[in-house]
């Protein structure tokens, strides 16, 4: 068994795509090994900003060696028959062939033994072709060469046992050198195999190894930081990104003048972490300390002085433009900005922004009351929520729309609460953002991705396959999680009705001209979402599809608890049994019908009752019917409805036990499947049974 190393060294590779694209070649390197019938024992890949690398163990030799038999012409078969089956088996004469009988006479058959071919050329076709597949998300071409690549590509090494596997890709050979790091051993060297190329190549001030460069940056990190008292703020994504960045990671620690400190703490990390790649640092009681962590990647003579001197220089002056805007903006009240919305659009057939705001006014206005929000207040939220779109630090530093209004609103003497809901106003962006909890944030929050949802259905530009330029599922998804975590009594029919009624524009016509309605539409697309995210929560979709297969009922919450309330219903032994006797009464019926289809079933005929079973069955029905009678729409309803619905399960047991339901006199059994299907119909008022799995 021998080993596999293969390493691309080039130009940087942006940070974002360094992970996947090491899974990429790994995974498209393996894939080719494994239909060449050459298994492997591992493999680890490494990646760092300036090259890409896999190791592969336990690769053999060469291909295994392969026997294959072929069935030739009976004995005795003419000769021109002969001759065209040794040809094909590439033999000269049948003296290297094998009689066999067959049980159906003799014949001949061909043993061809095939040498499998060396691993080493079998790569030099495998290598090249993984290499020209790797999927990057931008490529570039450079010089005149035909290659494209992430970066311009400056060497391969491709070294199997020891020895060069000379392999071409566009304008290179693959040898068996490489280098450290750029600046601090540039000089090139060989190596012979995987411990070897490691072990020089952390001399050389490289470490490899993506997690154990993460772990090294946030281990110094903390060190550095703590030293001073000081403690890191987390930050998953920045550790990424750094670590990307990086060969030999060197952490060092700069300073923020005290003048920028009142400056809004996010506009702070915002500038350090989206334009510097800064990490931040609290203090022991959790605020921001005048310091931030720089991960340099080279090692300095004066102990990084001058990389400190200069990272610092370059943030001031991010963070003096930070603060005129952060100054200039707050002599400009929030309600004072408005009219700028005007010239803003928010789509062409949808309007301004400042037309947009009016409609969330008056959405956030209507949803309050659900919320328990105070109405007014968000109303005024909803009134000054676009507003800092137009203020200096927005325009400098978009993310941090919405933000920024919390601090201006404040700052003209706005209630918190109306601060808040401005802030918050755009969440939950994802599914692993914060819910807004505070009644007028909640209620704002809502308005402003229903007026978004109805404003583009009533356009007719819906989200198609993957496509979804509005980010329209992402809103549906925030709409489902702030009225489940928030247990909100909200029914989206109407409004999704008032939404789309606000709208400047007439709900387009299907493309055929047909007409169609887009509350029913948003509605489904909800359906969708909502089954979607309940899966993820290991909720079961099937029951869902049941109870909302009724329709009617439009309140996400309510239909939840239906759905939690008919699970637990179908757990326990009655309503399993019901539900098999369900599928059993729908098939018989459904199978009659498909056999007659002239059949009608209608009311049960008292008279034409001759079996115990079945007056007891009717009997049982009309008592359920009694006791069941408007119990379908409230949550304590509908679980009386699923108790009272239990006891058909005795009468109905007895019925399928005792009652043959294809009776020889038609009018009889006719009357037998009517009853059947009266007992599912009875079932199917609260939910479509028919939707249930398993």
């Amino acid at each position: 068994m021998g080993e596999l190393l293969l390493e691309l060294q080039s130009e940087e590779i942006p940070a974002r795509m360094q992970q996947r694209a090491a899974e990429d070649l790994a995974r498209l390197v393996l894939d080719g090994l494994k239909k060449a019938g050459l298994a492997v024992e591992g493999h680890e890949a490494y990646v760092t900003p300036r090259r890409l690398a896999l190791v592969v163990k336990g690769l053999p030799r060469s291909q295994p060696d392969l026997k294959e038999e072929k069935k030739g012409p009976r004995v005795g078969s003419p000769d021109a028959a002969v001759q065209g089956f040794l040809r094909s088996a590439g033999l000269a004469s049948l003296d290297l062939c094998e009689k066999r009988d067959t049980g159906k006479g003799e014949f001949w058959f061909a043993v061809v033994e095939k040498k499998g071919t060396a691993t080493t050329a079998v790569l030099e076709t495998i290598l090249p072709d993984a290499l020209a597949a790797l999927p990057w998300p931008k490529s570039m071409r450079w010089g005149s060469n035909a290659l494209r690549w992430v970066r311009p590509l400056h060497s391969i090494l491709c070294v199997f046992e020891g020895q060069v596997v000379p392999f071409r890709f566009g304008h290179l050979t693959a040898g068996d050198e490489t280098c450290g790091h750029r600046f601090m051993a540039p000089e090139r060297f060989a190596v012979r195999d995987a411990a070897d190329y490691l072990r020089r190549l952390r001399a050389a001030y490289v470490e490899p190894d993506f997690a154990l460069r993460r772990a090294a940056v946030l281990k110094d990190a903390e060190h550095a930081a703590g030293n001073e008292g000081l403690v890191l703020v987390d930050d998953p994504g920045l550790a990424d990104e750094v670590t990307g960045l990086v060969e030999q990671p060197v952490v060092l620690l700069g300073a923020i003048p005290q003048d920028y400190m009142a400056v809004p703490r996010e506009v702070l990390t915002t500038t350090m972490r989206a334009h510097q790649k800064y990490f931040a640092l609290n203090t022991q009681d959790g605020a921001l300390a005048p310091r931030f962590v720089i991960v340099a990647n080279t090692l300095t003579n004066d102990g990084g002085k001058q990389v400190i001197a200069g990272n610092e220089r370059v943030l001031n002056a991010r963070l003096s433009d930070a603060k005129f805007f952060w100054d200039q903006d707050r002599k400009t009240t929030l309600e004072s900005r408005l009219p700028a919305l005007k010239d803003i659009v928010f789509h062409a057939k949808l309007g301004t922004v400042a037309q947009k705001v009016e409609r969330v006014e008056r959405l956030a206005y209507e949803i309050a009351t659900s919320t328990g929000a105070d109405a007014q207040q968000a109303r005024r939220a909803a009134h000054l929520a676009k507003a800092d779109l137009v203020s200096g630090l927005v325009g400098e530093f978009p993310e941090l729309q919405g933000i920024m209004g919390r601090y201006y609103a404040l700052h003209d003497g706005e209630p918190a609460a109306v601060a808040g809901a401005i802030a918050q106003h755009y969440a939950p962006q994802g599914p692993g953002d914060r819910c807004p909890s505070e009644p007028v944030a909640v209620a704002v929050a809502l308005a402003d991705k229903i007026d978004t949802l109805a404003g583009f259905f009533a356009i007719d530009e819906k989200p198609t396959g993957s496509k979804d330029p509005y980010a329209l599922r992402r809103a549906a998804l925030g709409v489902i999680r702030l009225v489940i975590e928030n247990k909100l009594s909200l029914p989206l029919r109407p409004l999704f009705r008032s939404a789309l009624s606000l709208q400047v524009v007439q709900a387009a016509p299907n493309k055929d001209g047909s007409s169609r309605d887009p509350v029913e539409e948003l509605l489904q697309f909800f359906v969708d979402r909502l089954k979607v995210h309940l899966r993820e929560q290991g909720v079961r979709h099937d029951l869902l599809a049941a109870v909302f297969a009724k329709g009617g009922d439009d309140d996400i919450v309510r239909v939840l608890a239906k759905v939690e309330a008919l699970g637990r219903f179908l757990m326990e032994e009655d309503g399993g049994n019901l539900l098999v006797a369900y599928r059993r009464a729908n098939n018989i019926v459904r199978a009659e019908m498909k056999k007659t289809p002239e059949l009608t079933l209608g009311e049960v005929d008292g008279k034409l009752i001759t079996v115990e079973e079945e007056r007891l069955l009717v009997a049982a029905l009309a008592e359920f019917g009694r006791a069941a009678t408007g119990k379908t729409q409230d949550e304590a309803d509908f679980r009386h409805y699923l108790a009272t619905l239990a006891r058909l399960r005795q009468p109905v047991d007895a019925f399928f036990e005792r009652v043959t339901v294809n009776a020889d006199d038609a009018a009889i059994r006719r009357n037998r499947l009517s009853l059947l299907s009266a007992v599912a119909g009875s079932m199917d008022r609260i939910a479509e049974f028919s939707q249930i799995e398993g």
